[in-house]
């Protein structure tokens, strides 16, 4: 059983670590987006490798909980918990250097505080790309990213955010640090800790810097939006759009109407592309090399799909304002969401073949739960769907609270019937630690618990996510 944070051991804190690292104000660290849960600790912000070492050393001393928060972007829980002991609540903002760039490399190194949108800027000052790209992207750190193994729309052609990077920094649950920031692309030195840490979701250490995969910038970018007849029509589309223009597909994202409604009924107002909206459409993105024109590919995927009855419309962006016109819609879809207000959200992957046939069952199957407006949407390039489940017309989510388990039940038992993930990109947290022990498979449990007890004999690095805490 863990240890709380006393005034005893907060004194030992203060006396050891310098007066701007602890946090006076902590309601921003208490929440997360979706308001759901409340959090609890005393929050720290250190402002290098060692204090963090420091810094946990003392706490694995002290059989005290460490809790790592990152951007606080995580839809899961995983940067809070209101339960057990008080805990310390590790904040990565003020380690927030770019550290190195190697252009003829294709790699930044940076500490893991850096907010994802300052590491896209600074690769493009050296005229690369760090692909990956999100919602959140303004607000979230790269370490938390890393955590979560965080996806995006780019994953169809550059990886999960495991893909974009070589090596890691990290302290360890005992405070010792890790030193594997290498740069290097072969290094089969043994068992691959990076990807280990990699998703770990702060279980198994905290990662405290990175060294990232630059990508070349694309010379021609463009998007299309096309209004296809059915999910079928869509994955047919996604085929041949691969036939015609293989890797320069960067994004081939997916979304139902009730997404553009919910747009009109709540904002943020933005222009639609189509002068009705159609059930369902794809927005397609694409990046090619000099020589290449990104809307000459998109014509011609157009044309081609049209004679196969796989599109009925289309919008081709001109420009590059109009293509971030396009793009506007699919990343303000989940703030609409936001303020429609969730009775249940999920984060699933499927095999892409399957995809036409759960959304088909999934509304069905829903149908006899209640009554509710399905938002169907997401990454159909790498199968991740968003399939959040919304209160009837007029009615809120509150209406549905006696409801929420039950519906969150139906779409996760279908995902698991079709060999799906009920986690895609989001992580398990604290909100899917059952989900995991009730879908996951038997041995792969038994691997994750002899993992955490190893690296973590005491069970103090973000105690009850990913894995039930002790006691």
């Amino acid at each position: 059983m863990l240890n709380p944070v006393t005034p005893e051991f907060e004194a030992q804190l203060r006396a050891a670590l310098p007066p701007a690292a602890f946090k006076d104000d902590t309601a921003l660290y208490m929440s997360e987006p979706r308001g759901r849960w409340t959090g609890q600790g005393l929050v720290i912000a250190p402002s290098s490798t060692e204090e963090v070492a420091t810094l946990v050393k003392a706490c694995a001393e002290a059989k005290v909980g460490i809790i790592p928060y990152g951007g606080g972007t995580g839809l899961v829980g995983g940067q809070l918990t209101d339960e057990g002991p008080k805990s310390v609540v590790i904040s990565l903002e003020r380690m927030n250097k770019i550290r190195a760039v190697y252009p003829t490399e294709n790699v930044l190194v940076c500490d893991a505080g850096v907010i994802l949108a300052d590491v896209q800027n600074a690769a493009e000052d050296v005229d690369r790309l760090f692909p990956l790209s999100l919602a959140s992207e303004g607000s979230a750190r790269i370490g938390g990213l890393l955590s979560t193994n965080a996806g995006g729309v780019n994953v169809l052609r550059y990886g999960n955010a495991r893909a974009l990077c070589l090596g890691l920094e990290v302290v360890r649950p005992d405070g010792t640090i890790w030193h594997g920031l290498t740069r290097l692309r072969k290094d089969n030195t043994g068992y691959d800790l990076r990807d280990l840490m990699i998703g770990a979701e702060g279980t198994l250490g905290i990662i405290t810097a990175a060294a990232l995969k630059l990508a070349p910038r694309p010379v021609g970018i463009g998007a299309a939006m096309m209004a296809v007849p059915s999910p079928q029509a869509a994955l047919d589309l996604l085929a041949l759009a691969g036939a015609r223009i293989g890797d320069g597909i960067s994004a081939f994202e997916i979304m139902h109407r009730q997404g553009m409604d919910f747009l009109t009924e709540v904002g943020p107002e933005l222009r639609q592309p189509f002068a009705e909206v159609p059930e369902w459409c794809v927005l397609v993105d694409v990046g090619l090399p000099a020589g290449l024109s990104p809307e000459d590919a998109l014509e011609g995927l157009f044309e081609a799909s049209f004679e196969q009855g796989l599109v009925t419309d289309g919008v081709i962006a001109q420009s590059r304002g109009q293509r971030q016109e396009l793009w506007d819609i699919r990343e303000n879809i989940p703030e609409a969401n936001r303020r429609i207000g969730s009775v249940s959200s999920h984060d699933i992957a499927l095999p892409l073949s399957v995809i036409p046939d759960f959304i088909e069952q999934g509304g069905k199957a829903l149908a006899e739960v209640g009554d509710f407006r399905i938002n169907c949407f997401g990454h159909l390039g790498d199968g991740n769907l968003h399939y959040n489940v919304f209160p009837a017309q007029g009615r809120s989510r509150d209406e549905y609270d006696a409801l929420r388990g039950a519906v969150k039940q139906t779409v996760h038992d279908l995902v698991s019937e079709m060999e799906g993930s009920v986690s895609a990109e989001h992580g398990i947290g604290r909100l899917k630690v059952s989900d995991l022990e009730k879908y996951g498979d038997p041995a792969k449990l038994a691997m994750l618990c002899a993992i955490k007890d190893a690296l973590d004999p005491q069970g103090i690095m973000n105690p009850g996510a990913v894995l039930r805490a002790r006691g």
